[in-house]
């Protein structure tokens, strides 16, 4: 009888040989993602940049650093994966816009990979919906921030998060809720999630 380890390996082998969106990749396919059967949180978020590309690390950038602060875990916790699946929209860096920024997630990669991945993940009780493409994705379009600021309403379920990208840290430093509500929470229902 075969267990979801037996089901998620081949899957993975599967989706960090794809190449679907080669044509639109300007680096070329490398999916990244961070997954076991085991894992009690899931970290869903954009796209890999350029950084997350060359490593084949997810979050092994600034924006990693950020995210991990406000989540209080160290980069030895946050890459368990027998605790943490770190599963981005889209598994390959999709480039940059003409004006800057990071290019949209290919919503080819989610209709091929992610339900059929996340039916793999039975040990999952929280997903943190980081920015908003992961977001929009599993809530329906609405408002980044607002969703954060009333992150009650999603759980226990899903706990949603600004992208964690300098451009968030004006708006953090702005929003003193944030730091003493919003994290605080976050960091419990983190905790609920893998050792409760």
């Amino acid at each position: 009888m075969s267990g979801p380890q037996d089901d998620l390996q081949p899957l993975v082998d599967a989706i960090r040989a794809c190449s679907a969106c080669a044509h639109k990749l300007p680096l070329g396919p490398r999916p990244v993602l961070h997954v076991s059967p085991r894992a009690r949180l899931l970290i869903a978020s954009q796209a890999p940049g350029t950084r997350v590309h060359e490593t084949g690390i997810s979050f092994n950038d600034a924006s990693g650093d950020r995210l991990r602060t406000w989540l209080g875990m160290s980069r030895e916790e946050f890459y368990d994966t027998d605790r943490v699946a770190l599963v981005p929209m889209a598994f390959c860096y999709p480039g940059v816009l003409p004006k800057g920024g990071d290019r949209p997630p290919p919503p080819e990669c989610a209709a091929l990979w992610r339900d059929r991945l996340l039916a793999r993940l039975p040990a999952i009780r929280l997903t943190l919906l980081v920015g908003s493409y992961a977001q929009n994705h599993v809530l329906g379009k609405g408002p980044v921030f607002d969703r954060t600021l009333n992150f009650q309403q999603f759980l226990p379920d899903y706990f949603p998060l600004p992208h964690p990208s300098w451009r968030t840290g004006q708006w953090e430093r702005a929003t003193p809720a944030f730091g003493q509500v919003v994290l605080p929470a976050l960091r419990h229902e983190i905790d609920r999630a893998l050792n409760g």
